[in-house]
């Protein structure tokens, strides 16, 4: 079996690391900017989805997501030293003598006594005394004075050693944890997975679906075959990663209408590079000639369809992000007469949990129908 074919995408590490989380420490390393850090929220999400809600919620503050049964923490591991990790402090017992005991950050919840999920950002960039500070709290579930609850998950995240940006474990500190590289998602997967649901602007999706390059590895081509993204070999101020068409995104929701657009394109520059930037421009003028919601509630049968896939993803992301229970209806008339391709995106968007319109549109009787008739575009999908 080809190496590549060993790479995992986000849910499938969050399972593996579900999974092994409380006995053993998996190491998950991949491109910059590929959605490792939102493996913490997953992952917590995933276990508690499974649970029965807890008696006592947490009032806890420093954790990222806090949750049900368990609670996240997150430890940006290029931060800290080892003061940061652990403090000795002098405890007297009685008048015979004294002991250091070790106190631990916050940040780790090791104090909780409760089920945690503790994520080791950036672990490969961290200083060496720093990764030894950790090293038993990867291994053993302990740190200074405490021991992780039993049902605990403790994991940590890297970049690839090859994109030169400091990330260096000795051989023997790589042996005691289970490696797994994230895969970079192809362009289609992106937009089905993570723009569509989490409502991008419709003017990166469109882009995304155009220059579908832009999910390349430098590792597959040379810096003069893509102009997009980064490359080790070629220095870049700006590239394009998931990450920064999500900072992409933003800048156009935010801006857009906002600013002149020459100052709109030097945000967009210095987001994700100058070549993507100026292109990007193109679809932003493309978006604000789609039909309008409007339009399409009005005559959902009558009203012509796009026919370029960057028009279409547009129109699928526009309506995703304003959808109600006034446009549904209208909306599922309009996308049967969308390439089967295309509906099947809206489809496979709109079911994701983190979509946030999810419950207008499963409960829909229109959507229903299309489901059942369509029933056939899902069978490869994992359920």
């Amino acid at each position: 079996m080809a190496l590549a074919n060993l790479n995992l995408n986000l849910e499938q590490t969050a399972e593996l690391v579900t999974h092994v989380g409380p006995k053993r420490t998996v190491l998950v390393e991949g491109h910059m900017g590929t959605g490792k850090s939102s493996l913490l929220g997953i992952i917590a999400n995933n276990l508690n989805a499974k649970k029965k809600p807890d008696d006592e919620p947490s009032d806890d503050t420093t954790g990222v997501n806090h949750t049900t049964n368990y609670t996240a923490f997150y430890c940006d591991c290029t931060t800290k030293d080892v003061g940061d990790i652990m403090l000795p402090v002098i405890h007297e017992v009685d008048k015979s003598g004294k002991f250091v005991r070790f106190v631990t950050n916050e940040e780790l919840g090791a104090h909780t006594n409760k089920p945690v999920v503790i994520m080791l950002d950036e672990y490969g960039k961290c200083n060496r005394a720093v990764q030894n500070a950790l090293r038993r709290l990867m291994l053993e579930r302990k740190i200074g004075a405490y021991t992780l609850h039993k049902d605990s998950i403790v994991f940590a995240t890297t970049n690839l050693g090859a994109e030169n940006v400091g990330d260096v474990m000795e051989a023997h500190k790589r042996n005691a944890l289970i490696t797994v590289r994230v895969l970079k998602p192809t362009a289609k997967d992106w937009i089905v997975n993570f723009g569509l649901p989490n409502d991008l602007h419709p003017a990166v999706l469109g882009f995304a679906r155009e220059y579908p390059q832009i999910m390349d590895s430098f590792e597959d081509v040379s810096p003069q075959d893509n102009p997009y993204i980064f490359h080790p070999k070629e220095v870049r101020i700006a590239f394009i990663t998931p990450r920064s068409l999500h900072t992409a995104s933003d800048i156009l929701k935010t801006c857009e209408g906002n600013v002149d657009k020459f100052t709109l394109q030097a945000a967009l520059m210095g987001a994700i590079g100058a070549r993507a930037g100026a292109d990007l421009m193109a679809f932003v003028t493309m978006v604000g000639q789609l039909h309008s919601i409007e339009d399409i509630k009005r005559d959902p049968e009558g009203l012509d369809v796009p026919t370029s896939s960057p028009a279409i993803i547009m129109t699928i992301s526009k309506v995703l992000g304003a959808m109600d229970s006034q446009l549904i209806n209208p909306w599922m008339k309009y996308v049967r007469r969308l390439p089967k391709e295309a509906q099947a995106m809206f489809a496979r968007s709109a079911l994701k949990n983190s979509y946030k319109h999810h419950r207008i549109v499963t409960r829909s009787e229109e959507f229903s129908t299309w489901v059942r008739d369509n029933a056939t575009l899902f069978m490869g999908d994992k359920r």
